[in-house]
C-alpha cells in the first residue's frame, strides 16, 4: 500500500449508504476502516473492491466508548493515521405515535445517533490534534429529517436535530487543530433502509403516498468531493436528494 493514501474510518459501513461511501473512498486511493457491528457483513463489504488491500473491517459499537477507542488505535496501527472521519452509523425506532413509544427504543435511538457520533468524534479529535502532520476531517450524516420531520419520528428527528448542533460545535471546536467538519443531509436514496419509498410512505396529512428515490451513488459522489477539500475549505452543509421527493414544503 501507498504512503501516500489518506486514511479514512466510515462507522456504520457493511450496508447502504455507508458501504457505498467506504468503496468509493477505496476506489479513489483511500486507506479506509469499514467499521460496524457485523464482522461477516463488513468482510463482504470489503470483498466487493478490488482494492480490499487497503481496506480494514473492524467491528465496533459506537455506543460503546472502549469498543470506539479500539476502533481508532486498530486503525491508527494498520495505516498511521486518520485523515477522515464519516460518522454514518445511525439507527431508527418504529413509527409510531409519540405518546406509545417505549422509552428504551427513543434511548437506542439516542445512543447511537447522538452519543455515538459524539463517541467517534471525541475519539477523532485525540488522534488528528497529535497526528503529523495535523488535521483531519469529519463528516457527519444528518439527514433531512434535520430540517424537517416525518410523521410519528420524534426520536430520529430529535437525534438528527442534535447531530446538527453538533456539527456547528465540532466545526467550531476543530479550527484551532485544524479539524474541518461538515454535515451531509441525505433524502431517500435507494438502500434497503428506504425500498419502501416507492411503494408508500407516510405524508404529514396522513395519507400513503409513493415517493422518488435516487441513486446511492451520488450520495458517495458528494462526500468524495467534500472529503477531498483542502483543510482550509469546508462544506459546512450539504444536501443531496430526489428532485422531486416531498422535502422543500414538507408538511
Amino acid at each position: 500500500m501507498s504512503d501516500q493514501r489518506q486514511v479514512a474510518i466510515v462507522t456504520g459501513a457493511a450496508t447502504g449508504i455507508g458501504k457505498a461511501i467506504a468503496l468509493a473512498l477505496l476506489e479513489h486511493g483511500w486507506a479506509v476502516t469499514f467499521s460496524g457491528r457485523r464482522k461477516e457483513a463488513l468482510d463482504a463489504a470489503v470483498a466487493e473492491s478490488s482494492h480490499a488491500d487497503a481496506a480494514l473491517a473492524f467491528p465496533s459499537d459506537v455506543t460503546d466508548p472502549a469498543s470506539v477507542h479500539a476502533l481508532f488505535a486498530a486503525t491508527v496501527e494498520r495505516f498511521g493515521r486518520v485523515d477522515l472521519l464519516v460518522n454514518n452509523a445511525g439507527t431508527n425506532a418504529p413509527a409510531v405515535p409519540v405518546e406509545d413509544l417505549p422509552v428504551e427504543q427513543w434511548q437506542a435511538v439516542v445512543d447511537t445517533n447522538i452519543t455515538g457520533v459524539f463517541l467517534c468524534t471525541q475519539e477523532a479529535f485525540r488522534v488528528m490534534k497529535a497526528q503529523t502532520p495535523r488535521g483531519g476531517r469529519i463528516i457527519n450524516n444528518g439527514s433531512i429529517s434535520a430540517t424537517a420531520p416525518r410523521p410519528n419520528s420524534a426520536p430520529y428527528t430529535a437525534s438528527k436535530h442534535a447531530v446538527a448542533g453538533l456539527t456547528k460545535s465540532t466545526a467550531l471546536d476543530g479550527r484551532k487543530y485544524d479539524i474541518a467538519c461538515g454535515q451531509i443531509d441525505i433524502g431517500n436514496t435507494l438502500t434497503p433502509m428506504a425500498s419502501r419509498m416507492p411503494g408508500g410512505v407516510m405524508q404529514a396529512d396522513g395519507s400513503i403516498k409513493p415517493e422518488p428515490t435516487f441513486d446511492v451513488k451520488h450520495v458517495a459522489d458528494a462526500v468524495l468531493y467534500m472529503a477531498g477539500l483542502p483543510l482550509d475549505a469546508n462544506v459546512l452543509t450539504l444536501t443531496v436528494m430526489a428532485t422531486k421527493m416531498p422535502f422543500v414544503g414538507r408538511g
